[in-house]
């Protein structure tokens, strides 16, 4: 393969970086006392009642709604740890396959906002591509370890 500048795992490698950046943004951005309080999940929850497919309404009923304070939690420290975990490049693997998830719950539960739509197709996407490049291969801690 040809590259400019780079070579093919160090262009990975900063597709990877680029994502740990965003979705550490999406963790910065949030308002967290809001967050832990009830307000991401009590709007998640007006969203998904609202929404076209019984699974996802019904689903985030039955996992969601009955446990609004530990999902605000997980999903906050969540993005936390995914953006953490790709800048480092540790545990990358696990890092791409649980954003990968994670932007793909979002893709369902948001696919009527256009805005949402975008930026999580575009998430995923990055993530598939990294993961099928193994971009942990380049200026990673997994790397340096010699794991994966």
């Amino acid at each position: 393969m040809d590259t400019i500048w780079l070579d093919g795992a160090e262009w990975l490698a900063v597709l990877r970086i680029g994502l740990g950046l965003w979705w550490l943004e999406s963790w910065r951005h949030k308002d967290k006392k809001a967050w832990f309080e009830g307000s991401g999940i009590a709007w998640a929850a007006d969203v998904a009642a609202k929404h076209r497919w019984n699974t996802v309404r019904s689903g985030f009923a039955a996992v969601v709604q009955p446990r609004p304070r530990v999902m605000a939690y997980v999903v906050v420290y969540a993005e936390l740890a995914l953006g953490l975990g790709l800048i480092t490049g540790f545990l990358t693997p696990v890092a791409l396959a649980g954003g990968l998830l994670l932007n793909l719950l979002y893709l369902v539960l948001m696919i009527h906002d256009w805005a949402e739509q975008g930026q999580n197709s575009m998430m995923a996407l990055i993530s598939a591509v990294a993961l099928g490049g193994m971009a942990w291969q380049t200026w990673s801690l997994d790397s340096a370890l010699g794991w994966f």
